[in-house]
């Protein structure tokens, strides 16, 4: 008998029972469709996740001045200043692993544009800030170093800063904006960025040259940063070395002896990124390893109903040794007929999990990721849990005394 009446013998014993069939199968069912909507989710977390860091910047380190101390009160890093344009200027120079240094300084204000008006963020830095970043214009340029050299009243904005106060769709290069009503001219419309988890519109945003924002919107601390310093390093793999040089550097140019504490901050973000997607990892690998549970428990009820079935069908079984059936051909029937089941409910679990992940995305705006690759995992786990738990079942069935079989009531 060949594989193809083999397959055709089992599903229609199989739709013979076609409720049983369905509730044999639906441990399956249940375990691929959440292995397939666990990972969707888990994987689109992972992804979301990447693009918060990515839009934060790249290999990024942000270095802020010390804490404040008075009366017994200290403040948090970036209260007291501490690093100098001296600094700055030496991390750039002298740090091999930084790739860019730019200084961010910022501060709220009202902007003025043709007859509207809107309240935002101004910041105040240099075009390495936007290759931190890996900022693009959609429309225009983005100012440049002989522009913070001159102290040029150039600006570039962000979409919803264009959108406020010339409109949506409007281009608004080559218009002036009034920052604490000193004119601005916009020469680019920065690409959009969206929003970051905690809602911050990243859109919501002017630039303009540091020196220009220190002298014509808000005075500085002279020689002293008032701000915060990012540093986007060669690698991810070099963002540690280059916090240590910048640690070691600092504390030279600032004399600060050994077992003094630093007067400065250094944040990593790699290392955050990292920790994130390790956390978000080990939250997949558990959903994934709670749904393979399911898997296994639809491998359990396999095997019982197909110990059912051939207690039920030793009179066909009898028979069909008493007409040449050979004890393999058995086997294989009821082999055939548990894998089938496993398949079938796979394939139904793969479509359940893909319209739940779906749903998901849809009711709760969550960011999914749908893999072809788990998907055929889990349907090569569904067919070896069907052999797994049909082989006892099939092995008894060939083992039958036909003799016996034929008597059986």
């Amino acid at each position: 008998m060949s594989f193809y009446q083999t397959l055709l013998i089992a599903i229609r014993a199989l739709l013979l029972n076609k409720l049983r069939s369905f509730l044999t199968g639906l441990g399956i069912i249940i375990g691929v469709a959440a292995v397939v909507a666990m990972v969707a989710v888990g994987e689109g977390a992972k992804d979301q996740m990447k693009s918060v860091f990515s839009s934060l910047g790249t290999n990024l380190l942000i270095l802020l001045p010390g804490a404040s101390s008075a009366g017994g009160m200290r403040g948090g890093f970036g209260t007291q200043p501490t690093i100098t344009w001296g600094d700055l200027d030496a991390i750039r120079q002298q740090v091999p692993t930084a790739r860019y240094v730019a200084a961010v300084l910022r501060t709220g204000a009202q902007v003025v544009g043709e007859q509207q008006n809107w309240g935002t963020t101004v910041y105040g830095t240099s075009p390495d800030y936007f290759g931190i970043r890996d900022w693009k214009t959609q429309v225009g340029a983005l100012f440049v170093n002989s522009d913070v050299r001159s102290g040029t009243k150039v600006a570039d904005i962000g979409q919803t800063v264009s959108d406020q106060l010339f409109g949506p769709g409007a281009n608004p290069v080559g218009k002036t904006i009034r920052i604490r009503n000193i004119p601005f001219t916009v020469i680019g419309l920065l690409a959009p960025k969206g929003q970051s988890p905690m809602g911050q519109d990243y859109d919501d945003c002017v630039y303009v040259p540091q020196t220009s924002f220190a002298e014509k919107i808000q005075g500085g601390l002279h020689q002293f940063v008032s701000g915060m310093i990012e540093i986007s390093a060669d690698s991810s793999g070099d963002t540690a070395k280059c916090q240590e040089q910048i640690e070691a550097l600092l504390r030279d140019r600032h004399h600060l002896r050994q077992g003094q504490d630093d007067d400065f901050s250094i944040r990593n973000l790699t290392e955050m990124e990292n920790a994130s997607q390790q956390g978000m990892q080990t939250l997949s690998l558990l959903l994934s390893s709670i749904a393979a549970v399911s898997l296994l428990v639809g491998g359990i009820g396999i095997m019982n109903i197909m110990l059912v079935s051939v207690t039920e069908r030793t009179r066909e079984i009898g028979l069909r040794m008493a007409l040449g059936a050979k004890p393999l051909q058995i086997m294989a029937q009821f082999l055939v007929e548990a894998v089938t089941l496993s398949v079938l409910g796979g394939l139904i679990g793969i479509g359940l999990g893909s319209t739940i992940a779906w749903r998901l995305a849809t009711t709760f705006g969550w960011h999914v990721s749908l893999r072809p690759d788990v998907m055929a995992v889990a349907m090569v786990f569904a067919a070896i849990v069907g052999v797994a738990f049909g082989l006892y079942p099939a092995r008894k069935a060939s083992r039958l005394n036909p003799i016996e079989a034929l008597r059986y009531e």
